[in-house]
């Protein structure tokens, strides 16, 4: 873990040298089965194990958001979409209507975007996963300790920024209520039909990079009709974070599903 990223974890959000031991541990365990067991009917069933635990831990993050009503939103994507860059533009868009946010920011090395996000005057959480194995995802284990770092009762929304990868991150329940993907222009029509299981848990996707598509041979509406091939449910938005475009009807699609926490919760 940095020593410049002190700023972020021990001195605003707690020490959070236990979260990251207990990450630790419980990786190097699974780990150290899978490889140490040959018989394939266990490795399996350890793996099931280590899936239940996680979702026993996200069961218990939506109960605790519920309670305070907070909305909890995990952006998934590849390296390079541009989450960070969406949320230095949507956050403020948000707090000019009076709500408070939080961020937990995930990579597996630096606080590179924790730190272009402090100017926004928000609690930050950083994990970095490489002192556990470079684990290309945040799941329950470690967002359960981030959240406790967090003054939940204070806050709206807690955004999840989580490594970027379009495979580990669908496969590891964070806890959220909503789950988004962020699919950037430059990536092409068929990467719905070739990770389909992140487009099948989310409930929204954003095609980033809109103003990019003037420059690209790209088939927007080809790539719509992969995304809902393989998830008809999901809401899509294409933005462009750098223009502006589209974040407003995200920033409303937020605020409605807020409003939804807040009422179920009464």
């Amino acid at each position: 873990m940095d020593s410049d990223r002190s700023n972020y974890d021990t001195e605003e959000h707690g020490d959070f040298n236990n979260y990251k031991n207990y990450s630790m541990n419980l990786s190097e365990s699974s780990v150290r089965l899978r490889v140490t067991q040959k018989d394939q009917t266990m490795e399996i069933k350890i793996v099931r194990n280590v899936l239940e635990a996680n979702d026993k831990l996200a069961a218990e993050i939506r109960r605790r958001t519920a309670n305070s009503k907070t909305l909890l939103v995990n952006l998934m994507s590849s390296p390079g979409s541009g989450k960070t860059t969406l949320l230095e533009k949507l956050i403020p868009m948000l707090q000019s209507q009076g709500y408070k946010i939080g961020v937990i920011e995930g990579d597996i090395t630096t606080a590179m975007d924790a730190e272009r996000l402090q100017p926004l005057n928000i609690p930050i959480v950083q994990i970095n996963t490489e002192p556990f194995g470079g684990d290309c995802h945040l799941g329950a284990e470690v967002i359960m300790p981030a959240l406790d770092s967090l003054d939940l009762a204070n806050l709206d929304f807690v955004f999840i920024e989580n490594v970027g990868n379009l495979v580990c991150p669908a496969e590891f329940d964070t806890g959220a209520n909503v789950n988004v993907v962020v699919l950037s222009v430059t990536e092409g029509e068929d990467k719905p039909l070739k990770y389909p299981l992140m487009f099948r848990v989310c409930h929204l996707a954003l095609i980033s990079k809109t103003d990019l598509l003037p420059y690209l041979n790209l088939n927007l509406d080809l790539l719509r009709q992969n995304m809902l091939r393989i998830n008809p449910n999901l809401t899509i938005f294409p933005i462009s974070a750098q223009r502006g475009d589209g974040l407003a009807d995200l920033r409303d699609w937020l605020i409605e599903h807020k409003r939804w926490i807040s009422d179920v919760a009464e």
